[in-house]
């Protein structure tokens, strides 16, 4: 509700030779009249009047709607940004200003939303931010929008979406965004745009892309040291928990040789993963306690996202450990059944992430090492007759001649030794 005097100086205003100019006036004089209580209140009566007058023209009325934008840009009280700026913005959409909104305030109208949605991001309710900002026209023609405008409105829609674990609704204008992204040069918009595709890629579990993803943005300078860090973090958390496999290593790969990662908290878990070291529950439950609820979530199968990426890898660490072992042996190292090991060991298989075969009848996993190429169907190795045993052979073979070579070492530096000791 308008305060007394200005609710007298609009009774005058009607009265005035040029109201354009006596409500410009009343506009600039708030500062010293209106109290934190009032001015919203009074800012809602004097727009409703200009927008709603008969007597003032569109030029006059554009005048008064700048002003009032540079008014709320002024304020320091956010309640007044809010709810002056959506009475602004409802006046304007009303049935008696429709005439005159349709194209003639559409500058005014996007100022507006953006102001509204400042107020909303201070007061962090950041899906009415989003709202407001999708609100403004981005592709009228009565109004000239380049794609650098359209770009900075939709990367701040998607920042708030995010800002809430929105993915769906961000992930929407991130679609907008790729295809006009290349366009704009602002390293900025750029920076942000990368930021918020990993985000979204992280949270819909596509990690080896949100690794590599926040991999790059850690080697930005365009950030400050802390934030490198940060992404760089990011990025070996995505890699650990992507699917275990040769895509997998060589994200692990990457991270590893960056030097920066020897000072993160995560680097005993990231260099075990990259050496196919099997992983103790202690260090699965201490790497578990940094991670975001999304990266926690229960899959389809009941496991979390974390417990079946330290399975796969530990299956592989286990195939570099053995050439052979059965199903009931397996779940004891993996901690699961031996149904349940010889599923997943299968579905390695299967995908090109391990190389093996499985002997269903003797409940054996056979590995054939080497690695994976990662196609579908490559991972299954043919059985060879009679293998096993020229793998044997090749075992003594090998045997046989280091002890050839002891023998002779010693009768080189020791002939003495050996005549007395050794019957050759």
């Amino acid at each position: 509700m308008a305060s007394p005097y200005v609710t007298n100086a609009l009774a005058q205003v009607q009265s005035s030779s040029d109201q354009a100019a006596a409500l410009q006036n009343l506009l600039s004089s708030l500062r010293n009249l209106s109290t934190d209580k009032s001015v919203a209140g009074d800012l809602k009566a004097i727009i409703s009047v200009a927008l709603t007058s008969s007597s003032l023209g569109v030029v006059a009325q554009r005048a008064i709607l700048d002003r009032f934008i540079e008014m709320l840009r002024q304020t320091d009280v956010v309640g007044v940004m809010v709810d002056a700026g959506n009475h602004a913005l409802a006046t304007l959409e009303s049935s008696t200003a429709q005439a005159l909104s349709a194209g003639t305030f559409s500058d005014q109208s996007a100022a507006l939303h953006e102001l509204v949605a400042d107020g909303y991001e201070a007061n962090e309710d950041y899906v009415e931010a989003a709202r407001a900002l999708a609100e403004i026209q981005l592709e009228s023609s009565q109004r000239r929008v380049t794609q650098h405008d359209r770009v900075k409105i939709w990367v701040r829609i998607v920042r708030n979406y995010l800002e809430v674990d929105d993915t769906t609704s961000a992930d929407t204008y991130l679609n907008k965004l790729k295809q006009v992204i290349y366009q704009v040069e602002d390293p900025t918009l750029n920076l942000h745009f990368k930021l918020s595709s990993a985000r979204i890629q992280d949270s819909k579990r596509e990690f080896l892309s949100a690794s590599q993803a926040y991999h790059d943005i850690s080697l930005s300078p365009a950030i400050s040291e802390d934030e490198r860090i940060h992404t760089l973090s990011m990025a070996v958390k995505c890699a650990i928990l992507a699917p275990a496999g040769p895509l997998r290593s060589r994200a692990l790969g990457r991270l590893f040789k960056d030097d920066r990662s020897t000072n993160l908290p995560e680097f005993g878990m990231l260099e075990k993963m990259f050496f196919d070291r099997l992983l103790a529950p202690a260090e699965v439950q201490k790497f578990a306690q940094g991670l975001a609820p999304h990266q926690l979530a229960t899959t389809a199968d009941g496991s979390t996202v974390l417990a079946r990426a330290v399975v796969e890898h530990n299956l592989l660490g286990v195939s570099r450990l053995y050439s052979n072992i059965g199903f009931d042996a397996l779940g004891n190292v993996l901690g699961l059944d031996g149904d349940k090991a010889e599923d997943t060991t299968a579905k390695m298989i299967e995908q090109g992430r391990l190389v093996g075969r499985i002997d269903q009848i003797e409940r054996i996993i056979w590995f054939e090492g080497g690695e994976a190429s990662g196609e579908k169907g490559s991972g299954r190795a043919e059985v060879t007759v009679g293998r096993e045993m020229r793998r044997w052979d090749a075992n003594v073979q090998g045997l046989a001649e280091e002890v050839e070579n002891v023998t002779n070492a010693l009768q080189r530096e020791f002939p003495d030794f050996v005549a007395e000791n050794l019957v050759v």
